[in-house]
């Protein structure tokens, strides 16, 4: 690629060479680094390549460290998430296109059911980068939405999120299974994505396996649901009676998952949702009645 005379030439040999590597999206990441380097946009790039211009300095590094299988959004330092653009980078979760359908549900169903001027409250669990809980931020801005995260780094980085897109989310450090004791039988909506990956798989991308997070991956037992389940538990004790519930699983956990929630006798209405790929993703439930006293 050194040869290259033009943007175009250095975009087509990035895009073979990131091919060669394994990366799926390939002909996409080497617009997307161009970008980076050049400090614009992919839409730019492009009419650049047309126009001939020259490639820009510190291209080919951005190149061969992707090759290498750096994520790319740890190299351009962001990851598109529904409207949104967040900061990510070593220590959080980069937000998946999946986790976009899992956010979507939560957001279709507060756009059907909010009254006007009755702010419902949310709360995301696990809240990693914030990408949930600011997406649902932006894109229903009467909610009052709250996130918890466990891991310091990833706090940080929902916390610099918030700043920098400049929405009102309370975003707190601590675990989800014991979150928010100020909103206990309240809140109308819970949405998680939580780890799920069972104890002792390692993950096939390169991305995942060695970037992102083992807090962030790992549902801390064979099957990968100890973690979904007390965090589910967490959600039936903030929600009021009636209130829905998301949460984002792996493929294979669709039935797994859902037979547990419907065994603790709290869950109504329990469905299954497939993502945009026709796989399983994400289940929903509302809270039952809750006992009197």
């Amino acid at each position: 690629m050194s040869g290259s005379a033009t943007l175009r030439d250095a975009v087509r040999d990035a895009a073979a060479t990131l091919s060669d590597a394994g990366v799926d999206s390939a002909e996409f990441d080497a617009v997307a680094l161009a970008a980076c380097a050049l400090k614009t946009s992919a839409a730019q790039v492009h009419k650049l390549m047309i126009m001939g211009a020259p490639v820009p300095a510190g291209f080919e590094d951005l190149v061969a460290e992707r090759a290498r299988r750096v994520p790319l959004q740890h190299l351009t330092g962001k990851a598109g998430f529904r409207r949104l653009e967040l900061s990510v980078g070593p220590g959080v979760f980069v937000p998946r296109f999946e986790t976009e359908f899992v956010a979507g549900l939560a957001i279709s169903h507060l756009l059907t059911t909010t009254e006007p001027g009755v702010p419902a409250v949310v709360v995301d669990l696990c809240a990693g980068s914030g990408a949930i809980a600011l997406a649902i931020k932006d894109e229903v801005p009467g909610a009052e939405v709250h996130g918890a995260e466990l891991s310091e780094l990833a706090h940080a980085w929902a916390i610099h999120n918030r700043q920098e897109l400049g929405l009102d989310v309370d975003i707190r450090l601590g675990d989800a299974t014991a979150a928010f004791p100020d909103l206990e039988g309240s809140v109308d909506v819970v949405v998680s994505n939580p780890p799920y990956i069972p104890v002792g798989a390692i993950p096939n991308d390169p991305e995942v396996r060695d970037h992102d997070p083992e807090v962030a991956l790992y549902g801390g037992s064979s099957d990968g649901l100890r973690i979904p389940l007390e965090v589910a538990a967490r959600g039936a004790v903030l929600l009021r009676s009636g209130g829905f519930f998301v949460m984002e699983h792996a493929d294979v956990q669709g039935g797994s998952l859902l037979a547990a929630l419907s065994a603790t006798g709290v869950w109504q209405d329990i469905c299954d949702h497939l993502d945009l790929n026709k796989r399983p993703r994400a289940v929903t439930a509302v809270r039952g009645p809750r006992a009197e006293h």
